[in-house]
């Protein structure tokens, strides 16, 4: 099953997995060879942290291996611009109770960060506001009840 995701995101994992291969690897199977020259491997803690710290780096490795392979990978700025609410697009809202205003990015599930403002497509304001157009208002069940939303503006950045 292919996943969206946007090129920032894929380029994040890019450059993590690049990490993990380049520098973390190395260092690791550095720390392991030191490890194992103290000599009895049964009660060498350094040892064991060492190979627990591989047995991460490894899974890790395969887990970002495994989403690249399976992305679809969307590059937003070559989106046709339009009013319309897509994955990718950053939308600004309008709280219909409060006034108050604010700006997300609907991204892939591995690339959302609230702090960042990016939410997950999957997310249920995303699943409302998809499909959607500028002067929409949009009802989203929260944990603290029902909120509206008007979009108030649509951009591909």
């Amino acid at each position: 099953m292919r996943v969206p995701m946007t090129t920032s995101g894929a380029a994040k994992l890019r450059a993590e997995l690049h990490e993990l291969k380049a520098v973390a690897r190395p260092r690791i199977t550095a720390a392991i060879a030191e490890a194992r020259s103290h000599g009895d491997l049964k009660e060498n803690a350094e040892y064991h942290a060492a190979r627990e710290q591989q047995s991460f780096a490894e899974g890790r490795i395969a887990d970002i291996e495994s989403k690249l392979a399976n992305a679809q990978i969307i590059d937003v700025t070559t989106l046709a611009a339009s009013d319309k609410v897509v994955f990718g697009s950053t939308v600004s809202l309008s709280d219909e109770d409060s006034g108050e205003e604010s700006r997300y990015q609907i991204v892939g599930e591995d690339e959302a960060d609230i702090k960042e403002r990016k939410i997950s497509f999957s997310s249920p304001i995303a699943r409302a506001l998809i499909g959607k157009s500028v002067g929409d208002v949009v009802e989203v069940r929260t944990p603290g009840g029902l909120k509206s939303y008007e979009i108030i503006a649509v951009s591909y950045i």
